[in-house]
């Protein structure tokens, strides 16, 4: 099963190193960078599921990088780790559209239940989202497993269903294998670029195409 990937973007870097083993060990993909610039280049890279933010960086407004992150990603879920414990920064991070808000210092395990909390929410949330899409005039319906009214094939319809949940970002190759196959071998990765193409053939005349971003993973796109 795909790992929950967290981003640790802290400037404290003694902090954000333990942080991010611990995170590891509890059996999370945990990884950290320093600065704002570096969250959303890192962001645009793949699918990730929770970021752990400082709000406080050197020489970055990191409220302004919140209201930047939510605006791009309104399904990422965002814990702000901070000092700053006075009413109004609380205030202004929650109506900026953080999940939580965890002061520094923090203890390990309460952070930890906190993050889980945040996640069974996002799950629940993500289980209850859109669908039905139209595309190009043509409606993919993944409830019933249909495109255009004709029947597709139960993995064909969850892959086209993970591409148009991020549709114009890069859905993670071994995200897509994990999610549908329950596998990240070559046969899976074979099978998965026979789906694509497929896929590819269907969208083409709905004014759409699939990327293939070398290294990464896919991106569905308008032409």
């Amino acid at each position: 099963m795909q790992k929950t990937k967290i981003i640790v973007c802290d400037g404290d870097l003694s902090l954000a190193t333990v942080l991010v083993d611990y995170l590891c060990s509890r059996g999370y993909a945990a990884e950290h960078v320093a600065v704002g610039k570096e969250l959303v280049s890192t962001l645009e890279s793949g699918h990730y599921d929770l970021v752990l933010l400082d709000v406080q960086q050197e020489g970055v407004n990191g409220f302004q990088l919140l209201r930047d992150v939510r605006r791009a990603y309104p399904l990422l879920a965002v814990i702000v780790l901070t000092g700053k414990n006075d009413r109004e920064s609380q205030i202004r991070a929650f109506e900026l559209g953080c999940d939580d808000y965890q002061l520094k210092p923090f203890t390990m395990d309460i952070l930890i239940c906190r993050i889980e909390a945040i996640l069974r929410r996002v799950r629940t949330q993500e289980e209850n989202r859109q669908r039905v899409f139209e595309l190009g005039g043509k409606v993919f319906d993944s409830v019933h497993q249909t495109f255009d009214g004709e029947h597709i094939s139960g993995r064909m319809s969850d892959v086209l269903l993970l591409l148009c949940r991020r549709q114009g970002s890069v859905v993670d190759k071994h995200f897509i294998l994990s999610e549908v196959w329950n596998a990240d071998n070559a046969f899976a990765g074979r099978s998965l670029c026979v789906y694509i193409n497929h896929l590819r053939n269907m969208l083409h005349p709905c004014g759409y195409k699939i990327l293939a971003v070398r290294g990464r993973g896919y991106k569905m796109v308008e032409c």
